[in-house]
């Protein structure tokens, strides 16, 4: 179900987060947008991961996710959907080294989600 900018920014305005974030790692590239406008409440340097599995039209383009660039930092972990988990399972994996890792995705199911519903439409997606 599509969702209006205006309703997806008001779940942003009210999430609570209550653990405290040295940094915003978002997987690029569909977290970069949600890790943005997360950054203007938390205030805390973003980080990219560039970790990818679908092409634009969101069909796999690989068989696994894949690492795109090294990584070394620690963290709030940002995409924009969780559907089968196997990009977050990787994030986490490349991340292990962390003190803490918590993920955030606009929908899904993860330690903070502003939605989680079967189908969902993002309003910033043309």
């Amino acid at each position: 179900m599509a969702k209006t900018m205006e309703e997806v920014l008001e779940r942003f305005r009210t999430i609570e987060f209550h653990d405290d974030f040295d940094m915003i790692v978002a997987i690029a590239n569909g977290g970069i947008v949600p890790a943005g406008i997360i950054n203007q409440r938390l205030q805390k340097e973003v980080h990219l991961l560039r970790i990818n599995l679908r092409d634009e039209y969101q069909h796999p383009k690989y068989d696994a996710p894949q690492l795109l660039a090294p990584v070394d930092f620690n963290i709030l972990l940002v995409d924009d959907r969780i559907k089968t988990g196997a990009t977050i399972k990787l994030a986490r994996e490349l991340l292990k080294e962390a003190r803490c890792i918590k993920t955030f995705a606009v929908n899904g199911t993860t330690d903070y989600a502003l939605f989680d519903e079967t189908c969902f439409k993002f309003p910033w997606i043309l």
